[in-house]
């Protein structure tokens, strides 16, 4: 492992990890709440999930020699982690570049009505990407959105998976799943 991931690990335990009784998006209860918004929007954590990120999705893009478009998936989880890495890939690699879109839950309901915003457009093949999967509910529902677009999901970005089938569920659906993190890996 790598300093950098080593250090990302840290900085998720101590600012996004939290213990007790909690109800998840997806309805179920769990002794474990992993918040990645608060690693991933604090500078030095964008600055790590960027790096680690960016070196997950490059060496996934080399080992089967994809050409990635762009990355994103639903806002809010997402955003901070996208852009991130899409910085990252500008700033290491700026001819390996991708760009950075993001998925509102429902179509604006004004302007263009557009669902997914930033730079995306049809025919794109992109990276989707959420902070934690439990389910896998809202990563499908990122990948239901691009696909109605018109973009095509070449593999799935996540911080952590909670191993609670989400990992299962999205790779039924045809999506390969690289997470940074599992449960077990993080705790």
């Amino acid at each position: 492992m790598s300093e950098t991931y080593d250090q990302l690990r840290k900085l998720l335990l101590e600012k996004s990890v939290r213990t007790g009784e909690f109800t998840l998006a997806s309805g179920k209860t769990s002794d474990l709440y992993i918040d990645c918004r608060v690693t991933a929007l604090d500078p030095v954590g964008a600055r790590l999930v960027g790096k680690v990120g960016w070196q997950a999705v490059r060496m996934k893009i080399q080992s089967e020699g994809l050409k990635i478009d762009a990355i994103g998936g639903m806002t809010m989880g997402a955003d901070p982690i996208s852009l991130a890495v899409g910085m990252t890939s500008a700033m290491e690699h700026p001819d390996e570049m991708i760009q950075v879109f993001n998925i509102r839950k429902e179509p604006k309901g004004h302007g263009r009505g557009k669902q997914i915003e930033g730079n995306f457009k049809e025919g794109d093949q992109v990276v989707v990407v959420d902070d934690v999967i439990t389910t896998g509910g809202s990563t499908i529902q990122a990948i239901d959105a691009i696909e109605k677009a018109g973009g095509i999901v070449k593999f799935a970005l996540i911080l952590v998976d909670r191993e609670e089938g989400g990992r299962a569920a999205i790779e039924a659906r045809g999506v390969e799943v690289v997470s940074l993190y599992s449960r077990s890996t993080l705790l």
